[in-house]
């Protein structure tokens, strides 16, 4: 049974304040009567949280908390104490601690963090820490160009946005390759562009050229369609403009008119019409 994860378990009975459920090696962890549904009998298997109650007792809930152990997450403070800041965590009954030692800056009741959940191996506690650095780069990236990667935008920087990656390492995405709103706590499925001599990792939003124009065709088309097959944008608009209605650069924009043309789907001139 694994503390401040999901886990599969089995209901082995029930009592009068909720039910009592079992793993394979016949530990057992109370579910509270609220999270039992009419459904629920004696020999089912259900998937629920465990956590630790205020007394450090583990309990289960059928309900999704915001992050899990080992996750990096964009959390509301609810409350600072003598303690710490206590996080919105996405359940009912548990808010999770950021004792002061984990904090970067004081916490304010009210402001959202990106923290990194984890347990405690003193304590056997579930908390979080905004000292973000120490669970990152512990091994060498090892990421190949234009991999697939999840990253977690967490704070802007001169050059545009600190990322998180796959939950490892730090990463770069650069201010003129995002052609879309991005906000600290935002997740995206990003590529990566390189892996410098210092371990650092640039990546960006933008799919793979090919992927990328393939899209962008099907959008203009769709967008054409909606417009009465007609639209003033062309590859002389200017590039604000362009970005302001399909959010992309200029450059993919002629490639993506191009590609249609050449599939006989629009006409180029002073507009871009669709062929009937």
């Amino acid at each position: 049974m694994k503390i401040g994860e999901y886990n599969v378990l089995r209901i082995n009975r029930m009592v009068d304040f909720g039910a009592y459920l079992i793993d394979d090696d016949t530990h057992e962890v109370l579910l509270p009567k609220r999270y039992l549904t009419p459904e629920m009998k004696v020999g089912d298997q259900i998937s629920v949280f465990v956590y630790n109650d205020s007394e450090n007792r583990p309990v289960a809930t059928t309900e999704q908390p915001l992050a899990v152990v080992g996750d990096f997450a964009l959390l509301r403070v609810k409350a600072v104490n003598k303690v710490g800041a206590f996080l919105d965590w996405g359940l009912t009954a548990k808010d999770l601690l950021v004792p002061f030692g984990e904090q970067r800056v004081d916490m304010q009741a009210g402001r959202s963090y990106v923290v990194r959940v984890y347990l405690d191996p003193a304590s056997q506690r579930i908390v979080a820490s905004a000292k973000l650095a120490k669970f990152l780069n512990q091994t060498e990236p090892d990421y190949y160009h234009r991999e697939k990667v999840e990253v977690l935008v967490v704070q802007r920087s001169d050059l545009g946005y600190r990322v998180i990656i796959n939950n490892s390492h730090w990463g770069q995405i650069y201010q003129n390759e995002t052609y879309q709103e991005v906000n600290i706590g935002d997740r995206f499925t990003a590529f990566v562009k390189q892996v410098r001599p210092d371990g650092k990792v640039d990546v960006t939003l933008a799919k793979i050229e090919k992927m990328r124009v393939d899209d962008l065709a099907e959008r203009i088309e769709s967008h054409l369609r909606a417009s009465g097959g007609k639209m003033t944008l062309t590859d002389k608009s200017d590039p604000e403009d362009i970005n302001k209605v399909f959010q992309c650069s200029k450059k993919d924009f002629k490639k993506a008119l191009g590609l249609l043309y050449r599939q006989h789907k629009v006409t180029l001139g002073d507009s871009v019409e669709l062929v009937q």
